[in-house]
């Protein structure tokens, strides 16, 4: 089995390529707001993912459960509070991202956007919590598992909360991109009912 240091690299690794693409993203989501070249390349980009966005998504929240549980269960790395909460935010996500997948489901998004909501900025407190120690006085956490101890840190920042960020923030833009390729083959199909009319910045 590999050892903590081969198992933190290689999540760190995934962070890292998390990180490039919601940058891109929300460059690009900017960039929609001053360039129609900018909306153009967001359509493109949504309809190369298409309804695989969405899988994308399943697959993100799929590796960030199974990476919390082994880290616990096999580095016996206890979760500290905000872990626990931050859990119970993301592993709904592998059942509501799934099952939409499956079901074909176009109105899935709105299941699952709350829970991104939700878990990116309780992952960022999480992150400043144990950066800032401000933030870590206004903490009930335990002395076994406290918040503001990180079990590791890489690259200066890279912590198990930084990980948890990056899966909530890549899943959003997933979903972002799930939506204008719903949106556009809504207009492409009338024999399928349309969605929910949504505002999006590659509409």
């Amino acid at each position: 089995m590999p050892d903590v240091t081969v198992t933190t690299n290689f999540f760190l690794v995934l962070t890292l390529m998390a990180n490039a693409a919601v940058v891109l993203t929300a460059l690009l989501a900017l960039a929609c707001a001053f360039s129609s070249g900018a909306r153009r390349a967001w359509r493109a980009v949504a309809a190369f993912l298409g309804p695989q966005s969405l899988l994308c998504a399943w697959i993100v929240a799929v590796v960030t459960t199974a990476g919390s549980l082994y880290y616990s269960e096999h580095f016996h790395f206890l979760p500290c509070e905000l872990c626990w909460y931050q859990r119970i935010v993301m592993y709904p996500l592998v059942i509501v991202l799934g099952v939409g997948w499956f079901r074909r489901d176009w109105a899935v998004w709105m299941t699952a956007l709350p829970f991104v909501v939700i878990g990116a900025p309780l992952s960022l407190y999480h992150w400043l919590v144990e950066r800032v120690p401000s933030f870590a006085e206004g903490t009930s956490c335990s002395i076994d598992a406290p918040c503001s101890a990180p079990y590791f840190e890489k690259l200066g920042y890279v912590t198990l909360a930084w990980m948890c960020l990056s899966g909530f923030l890549l899943i959003g833009s997933l979903l972002a991109f799930f939506v204008t390729s719903s949106r556009v083959t809504d207009a492409n199909d009338p024999a399928r009912p349309a969605t929910e009319p949504v505002t999006t910045v590659g509409a």
